[in-house]
């Protein structure tokens, strides 16, 4: 995928998650807030996705106020649809049934023909122990990278 200016991650979501499903939705905006996201005045680290009447919506993902807009501003914590296949959503909700499981965002981008889209993961939580590991490889990563051979 070649991708735009647009390139907001959650880096809580890798550390926080197995991630065991990822899913490519696109996002009902207004206005304002796609102008906003553009200038990268958007954050998805505290944002979770849940199920409501059938769909998928992302809760807490804060967009900033467009500056330059006048009274036509939008809330910046409203709820916001998440456009997925009905398939996909079934899959999501069978997910769901099973305990621990968690609907996240992972990364918030602009495809190539100018829409912006967020990936979703399905996964469950990790454990304390699971996070231990994941930093013992990243030191082990990172000074394996500083000895040359």
């Amino acid at each position: 995928m070649s991708e735009k200016g647009v390139n907001i991650l959650n880096r809580k979501a890798n550390f926080e998650y197995h991630t065991d499903i990822k899913f490519t939705a696109g996002m009902v905006l207004k206005g304002t807030e796609v102008k906003s996201i553009r200038n990268g005045n958007a954050n998805i680290s505290d944002a979770y996705c849940m199920i409501e009447d059938g769909e998928l919506v992302i809760k807490n993902m804060h967009i900033s106020e467009f500056k330059q807009a006048s009274f036509n501003q939008h809330e910046t914590l409203r709820n916001r649809k998440l456009l997925l296949n009905k398939q996909e959503i079934r899959k999501i909700i069978n997910r769901l049934k099973e305990k621990g499981t968690a609907v996240f965002p992972i990364k918030l981008y602009e495809n190539e023909n100018g829409y912006l889209k967020l990936d979703i993961g399905v996964g469950k939580g990790k454990k304390a122990f699971d996070k231990r590991d994941d930093i013992k490889a990243k030191d082990i990563q990172r000074e394996l990278s500083k000895i040359k051979f």
